[in-house]
């Protein structure tokens, strides 16, 4: 017999989701003879999907379908149920939008079984839909395989929230009583995660691509991670974060505990910070006195470690003021990589401080971060250039006198296509000193290099070369003025003609659309009308 065969239950849950269930689910039966049965729980559908489901099940005697008799409001519930009746030693999750790729389980239960863990994780990328492109999650986690004895040897664990991309020795979960919440409770698996590391399991780690996460920004229903424009969503992802966090705490893991702080720091404070100027005002004064109370509960190790990061200093500034203030520059700062924009301010004594207003919050960790890792701020402008296209103008700020003392003496432009990986337009052009602590440089923008390439969309990526070989990677904030994002057209031997449309992105850097031919033009001068009429 196969070593492999029939050691593991797939566990899909979904609700209305005609159109992708059944994909789920033949993903998980094409692992192979390691999966035991499909568990396809269907929390009370309206569109026919439990229906689609027991005509597979009719002729695939491993999948069973559960179907709940009222919706449960969430993932919890359906997962648990789920979880309840699988037979077999592994078990993994799977939502009935995304799916497993090939060789996902094999690949899990090899290390697992090997290492004898109890979990084992490996790669989860987000493809963004219909555009194809992916991002891995968490990738520094799993680029190579890794056995841990505890998941305190590994605190980066914590920022792995997500219970999809791992499978489970079904006994460990049951021994601990390791569930989801059940009900209405966004961001469940945050807490899922948090009482599979708080019992402390061996865990064993592979650098394969385990799942397959599907992210449509455009379907009529946003997922929950999408869905973020009402208060509700953020006072559910600090609810689950600060129980995720109790659950380690409690059971002794006080490492795993604070590192889930941080975290949130990193990661959830420095998402929605970036969202805030998109939001009305009453959004913002609700978020704001959220954060404060949430951030209260911190103490004084949580913000002693590496103090300069940019999510910390976002915390210090929502705590140092009762009301929102300073939202564009908190942007900036939240966006990666980090930008900590001008005015840069001090106190009488000539300390680094956030602002005059807030004198108190003082910058001085700055002062002695390594500039790879300083929160440098580039303006970009776009000027129309005789001829054809655009010409770049960068502009370099000064940060408390460290940028001066590194001396920085290039930048290397890269247009990089948003789509296609690995696809970029390079070119290093010098940096001169200029009046009042900025450094400048210039260049052109090949309209018709990049149309060559692909169309779509480009993101200017920029990375700084100082005087001993370091560099740090940056963004450059878009200059909004008179004429500066206008979209132009530009004569083309190739095309006849390419329409270049220059913004900011939400997190205000600069970058382009490109659309070739006439049809090309009048597509994107569509799009734009049916936007402003809708």
């Amino acid at each position: 017999m196969h070593p492999h065969h029939s050691q593991v239950s797939v566990v899909v849950i979904g609700h209305d989701d005609a159109a992708h269930v059944t994909d789920a689910v033949r993903s998980a039966l094409g692992q192979g003879p390691a999966v035991r049965e499909v568990v396809a729980v269907d929390d009370c559908s309206t569109d026919g999907s439990a229906d689609l489901l027991d005509r597979l099940a009719a002729d695939e005697p491993r999948l069973r379908v559960i179907r709940l008799p009222v919706n449960s409001g969430g993932c919890g519930t359906p997962r648990n149920t789920g979880l309840d009746a699988v037979t077999s030693p592994h078990v993994m999750f799977l939502d009935s939008d995304d799916v497993l790729p090939p060789g996902a389980v094999d690949a899990l239960l090899t290390a697992a079984t090997g290492a004898g863990a109890q979990v084992a994780g490996g790669l989860c990328v987000r493809r963004e839909l219909p555009s194809g492109r992916e991002v891995p999650w968490e990738p520094d986690l799993y680029a190579a395989p890794a056995v841990l004895a505890r998941p305190a040897r590994r605190p980066r664990l914590v920022h792995d929230t997500l219970c999809v991309n791992k499978l489970y020795a079904t006994a460990f979960l049951r021994e601990h009583g390791i569930r989801f919440p059940d009900g209405r409770f966004p961001y469940e698996d945050f807490v899922f995660t948090a009482r599979v590391w708080a019992a402390a399991p061996r865990v064993a780690l592979v650098p394969d691509r385990v799942y397959v996460w599907h992210v449509r920004r455009s379907a009529r229903r946003l997922s929950i991670s999408l869905d973020r424009a009402g208060i509700d969503n953020w006072q559910a992802r600090t609810r689950a974060c600060r129980t995720a966090h109790a659950v380690l705490l409690d059971a002794g893991q006080k490492r795993l505990a604070r590192g889930a702080r941080a975290k949130f720091l990193d990661r959830e404070l420095r998402m929605y910070a970036r969202e805030l100027p998109l939001r009305d005002e009453d959004y913002r004064r609700r978020w704001w006195a959220h954060t404060r109370a949430f951030l209260a509960d911190y103490d004084a190790d949580d913000w002693a470690r590496d103090p300069a990061a940019p999510g910390r200093l976002i915390g210090r500034v929502v705590l140092a003021s009762p009301e929102p203030r300073d939202l564009p520059r908190l942007r900036e700062l939240a966006a990666r990589p980090a930008r900590l924009c001008p005015p840069y301010a001090r106190t009488q004594d000539g300390t680094p401080c956030w602002s005059a207003d807030l004198p108190g919050l003082t910058l001085e960790p700055l002062l002695t971060r390594p500039v790879p890792r300083l929160p440098l701020a580039v303006d970009a402008e776009l000027r129309p250039r005789a001829g054809s296209g655009f010409r770049l103008r960068l502009r370099l700020h000064e940060l408390y006198g460290r940028v001066a003392a590194a001396g920085p003496e290039s930048v290397e432009v890269e247009w990089r296509h948003r789509e296609r990986d690995g696809v970029a337009v390079r070119r290093t052009v010098p940096l001169r000193a200029s009046a009042g602590g900025v450094w400048s440089a210039e260049t052109a923008v090949p309209p018709n290099r990049l149309a060559a390439i692909g169309t779509g969309a480009w993101d200017l990526r920029l990375c700084v070369r100082f005087r001993d070989g370091s560099g740090r990677r940056v963004t450059a904030h878009a200059l909004a003025g008179p004429g500066l994002l206008r979209r132009r057209a530009v004569p083309s031997p190739r095309h006849g003609v390419v329409l270049v449309r220059p913004y900011a992105t939400h997190s205000g850097a600069l970058a382009l659309r490109v659309a070739t031919g006439v049809r090309g033009v009048v597509s994107v001068l569509r799009g734009r009308l049916w936007r402003l009429l809708h």
